[in-house]
């Protein structure tokens, strides 16, 4: 993870990024009890994020420091790792109010366990629902904040959906 880190830290440096934040599965371990993952998933922004080759530059970055492409994922050290530009408001606002983590002795931009758990409500796979499930378990997040946050995105059907199925008795 540390080399990871490193050359996410060079990405802002040269400016190939703007901002970013460490989600999905790697971000839920810091809330919860480890969880299976086979890569790292990253929130990014860039200047032109409004390009449809947004990635070009993070591609072309990371092959010339010797990291190639495998599949949709770009192999850093032992970590495939999928850079996925912020694609709505939720995942930018979750971007934006990371919280800064330790993770092999440096700073780490992490999403926080309610954004983590209402990104996760709103794609709905059952490896979602159990991040969910995990993160209210581990009391990462409350019942409200998470009814709060998905009503300000819109969410309110997925969450009340959510919390029928599996919280209501």
């Amino acid at each position: 993870m540390k080399e990871l880190i490193q050359l996410i830290d060079e990405m802002m440096d040269a400016q190939v990024i703007t901002n970013y934040a460490v989600f999905g599965a790697v971000a839920q371990m810091r809330y919860t009890e480890a969880v299976l993952t086979l890569d790292a998933d990253i929130l990014i922004a860039t200047k032109d994020d409004d390009s449809i080759a947004v990635l070009g530059p993070i591609y072309e970055f990371c092959k010339q420091r010797g990291y190639n492409p495998e599949g949709e994922a770009i192999r850093v050290g032992a970590w495939p790792v999928q850079f996925i530009p912020a694609f709505n408001e939720l995942t930018k606002e979750a971007m934006a109010n990371a919280e800064i983590a330790d993770i092999d002795g440096l700073d780490v931009r992490v999403v926080r366990a309610d954004y983590l758990a209402v990104i996760a409500l709103s794609v709905g796979r059952a490896k979602d629902r159990m991040r969910v499930l995990a993160l209210l378990e581990a009391h990462a997040v409350t019942e409200y904040d998470l009814a709060a946050l998905a009503h300000k995105h819109g969410l309110e059907g997925k969450w009340a959906t959510f919390k029928e199925r599996f919280l209501d008795e």
